[in-house]
């Protein structure tokens, strides 16, 4: 893993708002305490969420993209780019991969956490199709499209940005987990990044306590005391 003071930018690519108040506000929260800049890349504006079928459809991107900005305000993080990609429909494109490549460019991260391109079978929610298509993309345009002067030539000749290598990757949802953060002090702040995302959230029957049970077993899994809790990862080196 990278050593903590050479980590001074961290991308973070997820397919909805919201996946990163699940996967990782915590983590994240710890990162902002450090004196780390995190930018949030969010593929698509969630516009097929959202369970209140009173609310008009055309009215959940800006809704959703509101409670991300909120959610994030929670965390310390301010940079948020919106690629608004059709929710439900998300495919590794060329194009998806350029513009993924293009932001990774501009924010220059040394890590990037993402969501993970292989199906977890004991957590199929963190499987959602758009997921394992986002982090298909994601791992693509990290390795090799962004560092690749010779890929997406419009980038650098259209727009200045320069080719650029991410040293480390953090992987959400991973069948494969080698890696855990104690975010026992940073559970107040995932919950409330969590009730930010009110169109998600607030009909979930016992919302603390499920993230509570969640986070238990992380922790025991990493071999935390009891009463702990854990964000869980699979961290892969990409120099």
């Amino acid at each position: 893993m990278l050593e903590k003071d050479t980590v001074e930018r961290v991308l973070v690519i997820t397919a909805h708002p919201d996946d990163v108040d699940f996967g990782a506000a915590g983590t994240i929260a710890a990162w902002v305490d450090e004196g780390i800049s995190v930018t949030y890349c969010i593929i698509t504006d969630g516009d097929a969420g959202g369970a209140d079928p009173t609310v008009p459809r055309g009215e959940i991107a800006g809704i959703r993209r509101a409670e991300q900005r909120a959610a994030g305000a929670v965390l310390g993080v301010s940079d948020i780019r919106f690629l608004g990609y059709r929710d439900g429909e998300l495919t590794v494109t060329h194009d998806l991969r350029r513009d993924l490549s293009r932001v990774i460019r501009q924010v220059r991260p040394q890590r990037v956490l993402m969501q993970s391109p292989d199906r977890n079978w004991k957590r199929i929610y963190a499987s959602h199709p758009d997921h394992l298509a986002a982090g298909e993309a994601s791992i693509s345009a990290i390795y090799p499209d962004a560092r690749n002067p010779f890929a997406h030539t419009s980038l650098i000749k259209e727009e200045g940005l320069e080719d650029w290598t991410v040293g480390e990757v953090w992987v959400m949802g991973s069948p494969t987990l080698n890696h855990y953060v104690d975010v026992t002090d940073k559970f107040e702040m995932k919950l409330a990044a969590l009730h930010a995302h009110a169109s998600q959230t607030a009909h979930m029957d016992d919302l603390p306590g499920r993230i509570t049970g969640w986070l238990s077993a992380q922790a025991a899994e990493a071999g935390l005391p009891e009463g702990r809790l854990a964000e869980a990862f699979m961290v892969v080196d990409t120099v």
